[in-house]
C-alpha cells in the first residue's frame, strides 16, 4: 500500500525541483523529505531518486510514480472537497495570497471578515507577484490567489483553474506638484517621453506592462527609481524623483506633493481571483470569494 504523505512529498519534489524547495513548500526540514523518499523506495522496491551533482533528479521510476501522485493527489483533493462541500461547514485551512496592492487594499477586511464569520477557519495570507500566486494554486501550495492582468497585456491561467472577478482598477499618473504637467485635466503616455520613471521590480508583470505599453506608443522609457510598493513609488514622487502609474486599489493615502492626472486613453487592470477547479465545491473556497467581492466593491465601487 502506498503511503499518501510519502506520495505527496515525491510530488514535491518534482514539482520544485530539490529536496530543498520541497522541504520548503511542505514546512518540514530536508532530512524529513530525505526519510520519506528513503521509505517510499523501500517500499515500492524501486530507485526513485538518483545524484545529479550537487542535487537529485527523478529516475525513470520516479518519474513514472510522481505522474501518479499527482494525479492520485487531485482525486484526493477533490473527495476531500466533495466532503467539505456535503458537510456545508467552513472549516479548515485556507492558504491564499494577493499582490501587493491587492493585499494592502482588500486584505484587512477579507481576513477580518472571514475570522468573524468562520471561526472554524484558519486563515494563511502572503504577497506574491501574479505569476508566483497563479504557480502556487497550480502546485497546490495555495488554495486562491488575486492576480491581475492589464487591459491590453492579458496574463494567461492555465488549464484547471477557476477564474472570478473581482474589479476592474482604474490608473492615473501621479506627478510632483511642480510637474509641469500637473495641472492638467488628462494627460497622454507620450507626453512623458523625456520624464524618468518609476516602476516595479526588473521582469514583474506590472513593470513589463508599462515597458510594452510605452514602447507600443513609440516612447523609450528612462526607469530611474524601482520600488515593489505603490506608497514607496509615491513617495519618490512626491520628492520630485520621477512619475508612476497610480492604480486606485490600495493607492490610499496619498502623499502630499503628488498630483494625480487622469489618462486620456482610460487605463485599467483587471483584478480577479483564481483557484482549482477540483476544489470548486468548498465552502472555504466560496466563503473567501464572497469576502474578497464584498471587499472589493467597498474599494472601487461600479
Amino acid at each position: 500500500m502506498l503511503n499518501l504523505e510519502r506520495l505527496r512529498t515525491l510530488d514535491a519534489v518534482a514539482r520544485h525541483g530539490s529536496v530543498s524547495a520541497a522541504a520548503g513548500a511542505l514546512h518540514v526540514t530536508t532530512s524529513a523529505v530525505s526519510q520519506q523518499l528513503g521509505k517510499l523506495e523501500r517500499e515500492t522496491g524501486q530507485q526513485l531518486l538518483a545524484k545529479n551533482g550537487r542535487g537529485v533528479r527523478l529516475t525513470d521510476a520516479g518519474r513514472l510514480l510522481s505522474e501518479h501522485a499527482a494525479r492520485i493527489l487531485s482525486q484526493v483533493e477533490l473527495a476531500e472537497s466533495d466532503l467539505e462541500a456535503h458537510r456545508g461547514q467552513v472549516v479548515g485551512e485556507l492558504r491564499l495570497s494577493a499582490f501587493p496592492t491587492a493585499a494592502r487594499g482588500l486584505f484587512p477586511a477579507v481576513l477580518g471578515a472571514l475570522r468573524a464569520r468562520h471561526p472554524g477557519l484558519r486563515v494563511r495570507s502572503s504577497e506574491l507577484e501574479p505569476e508566483q500566486g497563479v504557480a502556487g494554486v497550480v502546485r497546490g501550495d495555495l488554495d486562491l490567489a488575486v492576480v491581475l492582468d492589464w487591459y491590453n497585456k492579458p496574463m494567461p491561467v492555465p488549464d484547471g483553474l477557476v477564474k472570478a472577478p473581482l474589479l476592474d482598477d482604474p490608473a492615473d499618473v501621479a506627478l510632483p506638484v511642480g510637474h509641469r504637467l500637473a495641472d492638467r485635466d488628462e494627460v497622454d503616455l507620450t507626453e512623458f517621453a523625456e520624464d524618468e520613471w518609476i516602476t516595479w521590480g526588473e521582469g514583474e508583470f506590472c513593470h513589463e506592462w508599462l515597458m510594452f505599453t510605452l514602447r507600443s506608443k513609440g516612447v523609450e522609457p528612462v526607469v530611474g527609481h524601482r520600488a515593489g510598493e505603490t506608497h514607496t513609488q509615491l513617495g519618490l514622487v512626491a520628492a520630485g524623483l520621477g512619475v508612476c502609474i497610480a492604480p486606485l486599489l490600495g493607492r490610499h493615502p496619498v502623499p502630499e506633493g503628488v498630483a494625480l492626472i487622469p489618462l486620456s486613453q482610460r487605463v485599467r487592470r483587471h483584478v480577479y481571483v483564481v483557484w482549482r477547479a477540483d476544489a470548486d465545491r468548498r465552502p472555504s473556497i466560496r466563503a473567501a470569494v464572497e469576502a474578497l467581492r464584498t471587499a472589493a466593491r467597498q474599494q472601487v465601487p461600479g
